[in-house]
């Protein structure tokens, strides 16, 4: 996400090293990465590009990326034109002739369900992209646009991508315009868990999960909810010895329906605290520990 303007082109360009000789495959950025940073948007793509040329790897990646997202040029939209000019634009910027995964950045309600998944399916046809997914959709929405995709015999979105941690928000928070996963989410992806998987962005919260003054636990987790289940966390992660971030991922991968994080590492310690999360095993017990604590005891 930051490749190309917080973290510079060599840092990024070793951090991907790394992160394929450990066996990564999958690479996943968007069409606005990183504005915030003083990016134009398409920062983190052209720094992709330029690595899949030199490394000449681009076919042995799954590489995915998104539109809808507010960029200065186009706005936010998933009108059927900006989704067929912005893949032309990240297909420039990567170097290459197809993405695997296109996402639906944002829930875009101002355009037709039917215009932006028709338009989806268009690339599909064209071998413009292979696959479809959204984000920051809500799970009636995701189940209106199966309807839609069946009914048109168009491509459906086959994975959803939100923000997700092992804290839980508190009441009434909200992150908009991002949208948290949700119980509704949950049931709904284990009920499709066979053809829509989960993925989990934001999970490490900034760097909340280090303890560190700087990096204060977000307000919308504030509460004894996150108290308790932060001190879940720390126990089990003294007792399996690994760190609050590798068993957060851990519990992510091994819970059910399984969420897949996705990292976003702004250094080579992060990425490699982050890959360490994959030697982590959690026995059910601990998994129980983990996924009751803060909730109400039972009479």
């Amino acid at each position: 996400m930051n490749y190309g303007t917080k973290a510079n082109a060599q840092d990024s360009l070793r951090m991907l090293d790394r992160y394929v000789e450990a066996g990564g495959s999958f690479i996943d950025t968007a069409n606005n990465y990183a504005l915030w940073w003083g990016g134009d948007g398409g920062d983190s793509e052209r720094v992709l590009g330029a690595w899949m040329k030199e490394r000449k790897n681009r076919d042995r990646l799954f590489l995915a990326t998104k539109v809808g997202f507010n960029r200065p040029d186009i706005g936010a939209s998933l009108s059927a034109a900006t989704i067929k000019r912005e893949i032309e634009g990240s297909l420039k910027r990567m170097g290459t002739d197809h993405v695997d995964l296109y996402y639906a950045h944002c829930d875009r309600r101002d355009t037709p369900q039917e215009e932006s998944i028709g338009a989806f399916d268009a690339l599909r046809r064209e071998g413009k992209i292979r696959f479809v997914g959204c984000s920051n959709f809500r799970a009636w929405r995701i189940e209106q646009a199966r309807t839609l995709s069946r009914a048109h015999g168009w491509a459906e979105y086959c994975c959803v991508q939100q923000r997700y941690t092992y804290l839980r928000p508190a009441p009434g928070a909200t992150f908009d315009p991002q949208v948290a996963v949700d119980p509704e989410l949950m049931d709904y992806g284990s009920v499709h868990a066979s053809d829509s998987l989960l993925l989990g962005y934001s999970s490490t919260l900034g760097g909340a999960y280090t303890a560190r003054a700087d990096r204060p636990i977000p307000w919308q987790y504030s509460g004894r909810d996150t108290e308790e289940r932060l001190a879940a966390l720390r126990a089990v992660a003294r007792d399996v010895g690994a760190s609050p971030v590798q068993v957060m991922y851990a519990w992510m991968l091994q819970s059910t329906p399984a969420v897949l994080p996705l990292v976003s590492a702004g250094t080579m310690e992060q990425l490699d605290e982050d890959l360490g999360s994959l030697k982590v095993t959690l026995t059910a017990d601990q998994m129980t520990r983990l996924n009751t604590a803060g909730m109400p005891a039972k009479d």
